[in-house]
């Protein structure tokens, strides 16, 4: 679509007040999660986010604007997508949640529906899912039976650790983290914790790391009763995620990416701002979500994967890690990355309409 033509149409379209605000709002969103970079990037982006902006506003009102938003789409997005989700460029599952539901998709494409959860994750070796509504949690098969469930209030970041016949849930309600065994019994709380998930460490051991209240990173051990304190403070904390060996805690925030030694209770940072997720490949390899920009951390040094337009969501690395998925919601895509064996992308359109909904990825398992 041409220039004018784009511009004729935005002219003709009637906006009322009730969505410029919601238009601007979702601008205003965008625009917060920006990266400061180089002028000529940063033009880029802008001319994007305006792009978005302008679409929201006449999508909400007219027939012509949902071409437009067409049009934007094509302009952001990646070009010869596939229209569909027809099958994962690897092995394994994904799980998605978020206000479609939360479902399970496999290797050949194929999606099944878990039920109305806002949020998931995969429990050790994915042989259940951990998934919660505002008001439960619930432990359910990768096929959908419930195996049992407790009501709470405002449950957020279910988190499943432990082997895999002797296991333990961490979750949020409301700002108290709690702590149950696998099998649902036993819930106790842990005490005030900051809004981001929590984090078990792998192996047959129950160790959880959290970020308090105050903003400071504890490694506990939930058998022993043990807690023991990570240097530093940390505002705005985004992610926090163990490396496969358990030797390596990795904490994300607004302002800085930090590595800490936990044997030797060391901290490192790294020369990251603005990372939004971070994710360990199976074989070790530490991916960086930041803005537009999926990152590679090697040699303690940021290496740019992937980078487009606009901003990205999510972050999963297939059990392979030969590939990692994001996705790019402004032009209603996923993307898949190749990080091993070459660097091809992959994209597939029109998720929203596939998962009810923006979908979030909550992980990329193996199938038992």
């Amino acid at each position: 679509m041409s220039d004018p033509t784009v511009k004729r149409l935005l002219e003709s379209a009637v906006a009322d007040p009730a969505a410029e605000q919601r238009a601007w709002a979702v601008v205003e969103a965008a625009y917060a999660e920006r990266v400061p970079v180089v002028r000529p990037r940063r033009l880029r982006v802008a001319v994007a986010v305006a792009a978005v902006a302008a679409a929201a506003v006449a999508a909400v009102v007219s027939a012509p604007g949902r071409a437009v938003v067409d049009a934007v789409r094509k302009s952001i997005g990646i070009e010869h997508a596939q229209p569909a989700l027809f099958r994962l460029p690897t092995s394994g599952r994904v799980l998605v949640s978020g206000a479609g539901g939360a479902w399970v998709v496999a290797a050949d494409g194929s999606t099944r529906r878990l039920g109305s959860y806002t949020e998931a994750s995969w429990s050790p070796h994915a042989l259940y899912v951990l998934a919660a509504s505002r008001d439960e949690l619930a432990a359910l098969e990768p096929g959908g039976t419930i195996r049992w469930t407790l009501a709470r209030s405002d449950v957020r970041f279910p988190r499943w650790g432990g082997s895999r016949t002797d296991t333990r849930v961490a979750y949020l309600s409301g700002t108290t983290l709690h702590v149950v065994a696998g099998d649902g019994t036993g819930d106790a709380p842990l005490g005030p914790a900051a809004l981001v998930a929590p984090a078990w460490r792998p192996g047959d051991r129950h160790v959880l790391a959290y970020v308090t209240a105050h903003g400071s990173v504890v490694v506990r051990d939930t058998d022993a009763r043990t807690t023991a304190p990570l240097p530093g403070t940390y505002g705005t904390p985004r992610s926090l995620t163990w490396s496969p060996d358990g030797r390596t805690l990795v904490l994300a925030t607004a302002a800085t990416l930090v590595r800490f030694d936990v044997a030797a209770r060391v901290a490192h940072r790294l020369p990251v701002r603005n990372a939004s997720a971070v994710a360990f490949s199976g074989s070790g390899r530490l991916a960086v979500l930041r803005g537009s920009s999926v990152l590679l951390v090697e040699g303690g040094r940021p290496v740019t994967l992937f980078a487009t337009s606009a901003p990205l969501a999510g972050l999963a690395w297939s059990p392979d890690s030969r590939w990692l998925l994001t996705g790019l919601p402004a032009a209603d895509q996923w993307i898949f990355v190749q990080a091993r064996g070459g660097r091809r992308v992959l994209a597939v359109s029109h998720v929203r309409g596939q998962f009810g909904g923006a979908p979030q990825l909550d992980g990329w398992a193996t199938a038992p």
